[in-house]
């Protein structure tokens, strides 16, 4: 596989919202949050509350977590309400339905997920399912381009984004590769390891950056793991389109659950006011221009 042409990234649904976000002087912001934690009604409750209202803004673009019982990626906030997801009963079509639950808010939403979960339920049929309950695509953390000739082929059929993932260990070439593969944006994980807050944004982060632009400038990114503050996603906005929060979300699910009051979400609708203010007052990075074709 070789590389998009500069200029050539495919923007797909998702990458048009980011671009959307920078056209308008702003960075993009992404929140994730599973489904089924603390379990499903409330998860969906959850998850509409990261799209905020008419009266304050939210996430532009949510990323629907499916829990997993082997989560690699995942640091011990994430891996927590994953496996008590998975204890309560949550299954792999509840996914769909906080899909559709996000897009009747108007905000669009991706599925994180294990590509053995895809596999087991049908690449095909999931890519169908997530497609028709109105979701824009998929990041596959662990599936990597030249191992995904099936997802590439059934996502291009049902017209779905596909977010792969580039580390600061990536070489150029794995880059190349990554992005040309990838429809809507790329996933830069910014420090080595697995998810969860930070008290500040890796060092490396802006070097993987510079690395992506100088083979696409076209690009579009997102920067993950470790952002927990607004001040913090103004940082990662200054230098990539968009900054991705999961940790700091879900602990403020936690945290509702130890208290006793797992059906209050104020403490996330007032994480993602801080976090929306952020990537709202920093100047954007150079990044994609809007294609309104």
């Amino acid at each position: 596989m070789t590389a998009s042409p500069p200029g050539a990234f495919d923007l797909g649904r998702t990458g048009q919202v980011f671009a959307a976000a920078k056209s308008a002087g702003r960075g993009a912001l992404v929140g994730f949050l599973h489904v089924g934690y603390p379990d499903v009604p409330q998860s969906l409750r959850a998850l509409r509350a990261l799209c905020g209202s008419n009266e304050r803004p939210g996430v532009d673009l949510v990323e629907i977590g499916m829990p997993y019982s082997d989560p690699m990626m995942d640091g011990v906030t994430v891996q927590q309400a994953g496996t008590r997801a998975l204890a309560r009963g949550v299954r792999t079509r509840d996914a769909f339905a906080a899909a559709e639950a996000v897009a009747a808010t108007g905000t669009p939403a991706v599925v994180m997920t294990y590509w053995n979960l895809i596999e087991r339920y049908g690449a095909d049929r999931f890519a169908r399912d997530l497609a028709s309950a109105g979701g824009s695509g998929a990041i596959t953390p662990d599936l990597t381009p030249d191992e995904a000739a099936e997802w590439l082929a059934v996502s291009d059929a049902h017209g779905l984004d596909r977010i792969f993932l580039v580390s600061p260990s990536s070489s150029d070439e794995r880059i190349a590769a990554t992005l040309a593969a990838c429809r809507g944006w790329v996933y830069a994980t910014a420090v080595m390891g697995v998810t969860g807050t930070r008290t500040s944004v890796s060092s490396a982060a802006p070097e993987l950056v510079r690395r992506i632009r100088a083979i696409d400038p076209d690009a579009v990114i997102g920067v993950g793991l470790g952002i927990s503050d607004g001040a913090q996603a103004r940082e990662v906005t200054g230098f990539a389109d968009a900054a991705i929060v999961g940790s700091a979300l879900v602990r403020t699910l936690l945290d509702a659950e130890a208290a006793g009051t797992p059906d209050d979400l104020e403490a996330l609708r007032r994480l993602v006011a801080n976090l929306v203010d952020g990537v709202r007052t920093g100047a954007p990075a150079a990044g994609p221009r809007l294609v309104t074709a």
